[in-house]
């Protein structure tokens, strides 16, 4: 069984906005999913390729996710290796990813609630540039809307993501970091 969690807050007020890019990315790839409000989030689970696979968009607000994945996670008994985080990141270009695992939060409150909920960092990350104007507050960054021109980039380099999601859960861990690690 595989875990995929979308990293975002929950609301219409924060549609559309930096730090939901998880979500977008999961309702991207999950375009006609049921969702159910279940583990703390919206819940989807299916067969992709012979493995079963979850899908997650925790509703405790980003700073609080690590209690819904941990509760699907302990509910499963899914092992971390088997768990791929999507999220935001500041310091990378918009549009552009890296995939990480065994790395620290790098300041992403999300990921850190994640990290001390499952008490270890051994889980696959994709993180997804929204780029970082220094000048602004970070806080009112984040949580600003993407422009119109910035939603087409992003949405141009989706069909990345999807693969690299498509990968994780039919290749594996390593496999995806091999043929999708880019910086």
């Amino acid at each position: 069984m595989k875990l995929i969690v979308g990293l975002g807050n929950p609301g219409k007020e924060y549609d559309g906005t930096r730090h939901n890019v998880g979500f977008m990315v999961l309702d991207s790839f999950c375009k006609n999913a049921t969702w159910q409000k279940k583990f703390q989030g919206e819940f989807y689970k299916t067969e992709i390729h012979n493995e079963t696979v979850c899908f997650l968009k925790p509703t405790t607000f980003m700073n609080n996710s690590g209690f819904a994945v941990s509760e699907l996670v302990n509910f499963f008994h899914i092992p971390l290796e088997n768990i791929l985080v999507i999220q935001d990141d500041l310091d990378l270009p918009l549009g552009n990813y890296k995939l990480k695992r065994n790395s620290s939060s790098g300041g992403h409150n999300g990921i850190q609630s994640i990290i001390d909920s499952l008490n270890s960092s051994s889980f696959l990350r994709l993180k997804v540039g929204i780029t970082f104007e220094r000048e602004s507050d970070t806080i009112q960054y984040v949580l600003g809307r993407f422009s119109k021109s910035e939603v087409e980039m992003l949405t141009q380099n989706f069909e990345v993501y999807h693969q690299i999601i498509l990968s994780f859960i039919t290749q594996g861990v390593e496999k995806t970091l091999q043929s999708y690690s880019k910086k």
